[in-house]
């Protein structure tokens, strides 16, 4: 009984002996090979290597529909870009309408009718006007809470990922909002 809390106490004290020979260095490294499969020829490489890019990307692809942030790709990962997400995600701005606007501006324009083709140029520059604005006051604001929440922390590019993320419509966003609009990041 004795002897074995001194093994278990021995175990566990980084200063005790492991009980084993050390392996020579010729055992050692015979060891790492084999250990490593190596395909034979280049065709199983390279099926072996498109057989791991693809399990990669089907992890990314479930991490953005899920917001797993383990997997997602390196330019969506880490509490910088978590929270450009969650605070443009948070808003409703005209930006998010820039693409479904610019859609029937282009069929109005396409129409025979001068007025309306006039109506659509003019809808057109100032819808662009807006949504520049809006560009203007939320990468300040962003720029701003970047600054007061992650001081100490490499925020560069934060603010031009959130304002590309808010040019697409919210439902296809990808890595799906976690935030409602009206919540605060």
């Amino acid at each position: 009984m004795l002897e074995k809390q001194d093994e278990t106490t021995q175990a566990r004290d980084p200063q005790a002996k492991k009980g084993r020979p050390t392996p020579k260095r010729s055992e050692a490294e015979a060891n790492r090979r084999t250990r490593v499969t190596v395909p034979k020829d280049r065709k199983e490489a390279a099926r072996q290597a498109r057989e791991r890019m693809r399990s990669e990307r089907e992890k990314q692809r479930t991490a953005l529909l899920e917001g797993d942030e383990r997997h997602l790709p390196p330019r969506d990962k880490g509490p910088v870009r978590k929270f450009a997400r969650d605070y443009v995600d948070s808003r409703w701005s005209l930006s998010e309408f820039f693409l479904p606007a610019a859609v029937l501006i282009l069929v109005l324009s396409i129409v025979k009718v001068p007025a309306l083709q006039l109506l659509s140029t003019l809808l057109f520059l100032l819808f662009f006007v807006l949504v520049a604005l809006d560009f203007v006051r939320l990468g300040f604001g962003l720029r701003k809470q970047l600054a007061e929440r992650f001081e100490n922390q490499n925020t560069r590019g934060a603010v031009a990922y959130g304002l590309m993320r808010i040019l697409q419509m919210r439902r296809l966003r990808l890595p799906k909002p976690q935030v409602r609009r009206g919540e605060r990041p």
